[in-house]
């Protein structure tokens, strides 16, 4: 490719709207343009990218035995409706209606249709187990889009889904695309770690993802310190390790005390000089069903994903003031569970532990002392439902935990029968009774892994892609556009390169030869191979490595074979 004639307009400045790093450089770089808010164009480096990093998956997903199909984008209401899945998604569902006024949503995913399209064609064990995967652009409304490709309205996402006879079969394919997944991403020259975490709307039992790390990530991993214990957890499902404290302490008697203004954990502390650990925080939330009030350590914050899944609820939100105010008499600041009607407790086991503690009294400017809970009032659910920070002790071994930054790039799924039994998706077994099929799911997402992979490698010139995924290897800038022999040999370079299959493009536009090596480094070529003067001379093109800024000449004789030494080692 000559730069003359590729489109990869590069731009000085990044846009106001633009926040992560991976957004700015791939403005700046000539890889996305806005359309509106969450939507881009991908240009034609963008577009190269891509095709590397599907080329990678399927290579990994044909070799664990899936086959690619293509499945419809706009899908019909009735088969969220009866997998009961059209409110989950909610306002983050893309709906619309056709000219018949019936009911239809732009994919977000594909469970449904899969299951459904199975049910009608696999009726034996014998056709049994089955990987199915496509590539396919998806669409979420989301609330507040943002982040350029990290967080879009529609985006490219690969989605398999395996079909087993059983939770062997399942564990089997679950573990083959474990292994999938890992060789993607090494292959893509990703640092990830695999994490536990919560299944979400999507359902099932255990779920992993694949988080690559970087301190742009809007997720936090929390992984043991020892190596050989391997625990590593998302935030949102990282467990809690819990010892009762089993000094004995006398129960004193309840005490209600003025607290003019100390509305929050701190104001309390200080004023009735007792450690946070010793107070009991109040909040309460709404899910569609009723209001509930969840109670946690007052050093401690609400894991709302763990409390969504105690409650087994499909929406939950911080109630707002004036509810609280409805529900308890007064502002947050002073609510308390003591007295609370129609209303459900759930308490941490911290909290549920504490001991002559103290919380809100429903009584303005007012808090309890001495509180017990189970004394003083009862708890309907305790269960862990707070979150875990950097330094508390690994759930399995004990070890301190630490902390880190990541972007979700991948997630693995067993379904079980959630949408099988439900959809009727069944098989008949060796002795001819009916089964529901054992379902997992795998889902890649491809423009954000292109986006990720940026966040992790970048510097103040730009992108430092990995070679696996560059949109080309190499850039060949002849310094001098007017000297006629730097550009001739500038050619020769191109032209053998492209004969030796290494991805090359030419810069052959007449600019400034720092214009050229700027926009090679914010464009992010593995390689430039310069030819100046002292290239011509000595018949040794300049060869740089992006990444590590090493400069070596490499003469021209057996030039091909030590610029793919150098690429293969990249």
């Amino acid at each position: 490719m000559r730069a003359k004639e590729l489109f990869a307009p590069t731009l000085r400045e990044a846009p106001s709207e633009a926040e992560v790093v991976s957004h700015k450089l791939m403005l700046r770089a000539g890889y996305i343009r806005r359309l509106a808010s969450g939507l881009y164009t991908l240009m034609p480096l963008a577009i190269r990218v891509l095709k590397k990093i599907e080329r990678i998956i399927r290579e990994e997903m044909d070799g664990q035995g899936g086959q690619e199909l293509l499945m419809p984008i706009m899908q019909p209401a009735e088969l969220w409706q009866e997998s009961g899945r059209w409110d989950v998604y909610g306002p983050e569902l893309f709906r619309l209606k056709d000219r018949h006024n019936r009911d239809f949503a732009l994919g977000p995913t594909h469970e449904e249709i899969i299951t459904v399209l199975v049910r009608g064609e696999v009726s034996s064990y014998k056709q049994l187990p089955l990987l199915l995967y496509q590539i396919q652009n998806k669409y979420r409304d989301e609330r507040r889009p943002r982040f350029g490709l990290m967080r879009g309205r529609e985006f490219i996402m690969k989605d398999m889904y395996s079909f087993d006879r059983d939770e062997e079969g399942l564990n089997k394919s679950y573990t083959q695309m474990h292994k999938a997944y890992t060789s993607i991403f090494q292959r893509c020259g990703l640092n990830f770690r695999v994490v536990e975490a919560d299944s979400g709307a999507i359902g099932g039992s255990d779920t992993h993802e694949f988080m690559v790390l970087a301190e742009s990530g809007e997720g936090t991993v929390l992984f043991c310190s020892r190596d050989e214990c391997g625990y590593a957890s998302n935030v949102e499902k990282a467990a809690t390790v819990f010892k009762a404290d089993k000094a004995a302490e006398d129960l004193r008697d309840l005490v209600m005390l003025e607290t003019p203004g100390k509305r929050t954990i701190t104001d309390v502390s200080q004023y009735l000089d007792v450690p946070p650990q010793n107070i009991i925080k109040t909040l309460l939330f709404e899910t569609e069903k009723e209001i509930v009030a969840a109670l946690v350590r007052g050093d401690r914050e609400v894991n709302e994903t763990k409390l969504l899944n105690v409650l087994g609820c499909l929406r939950l939100e911080l109630a707002e003031n004036e509810t609280v105010r409805t529900v308890t008499g007064v502002s947050a600041g002073f609510a308390g569970p003591v007295g609370l009607k129609n209303t459900r407790i759930v308490a941490d086991p911290e909290a549920a532990a504490i001991v002559n503690g103290v919380c809100g009294s429903n009584r303005e400017q007012y808090h309890f002392i001495n509180i017990n809970p189970g004394r003083d009032f009862t708890m309907d659910i305790i269960r862990d439902i707070r979150m875990v920070k950097s330094g508390e002790p690994c759930p399995r071994c004990g070890a301190e935990l630490r902390e880190a930054k990541g972007i979700e790039v991948g997630q693995i799924f067993k379904l079980g029968d959630k949408y099988s039994k439900v959809l009727g998706a069944t098989y008949l077994d060796e002795s001819g009774q009916s089964r529901h099929m054992i379902m997992g799911c795998y889902g890649i997402g491809v423009t954000r892994t292109m986006a990720a992979s940026i966040e992790q490698n970048h510097d103040q010139d730009g992108i430092i892609w990995p070679a696996a995924i560059a949109p080309y290897q190499t850039v060949v800038i002849p310094v001098s556009s007017k000297d006629e022999v730097q550009v001739e040999l500038a050619r020769e370079v191109y032209n053998r390169l492209a004969a030796a299959g290494i991805e090359a493009v030419l810069d052959d536009r007449p600019e400034r030869a720092g214009v050229k090596f700027k926009d090679a480094d914010l464009i992010g070529y593995p390689l430039r191979i310069t030819i100046g003067a002292k290239a011509v001379a000595e018949h040794k093109p300049e060869v740089r490595v992006r990444s590590t800024g090493e400069v070596k000449m490499v003469p021209m004789e057996n030039m091909e074979n030590q610029i793919l030494g150098i690429l293969q080692d990249l």
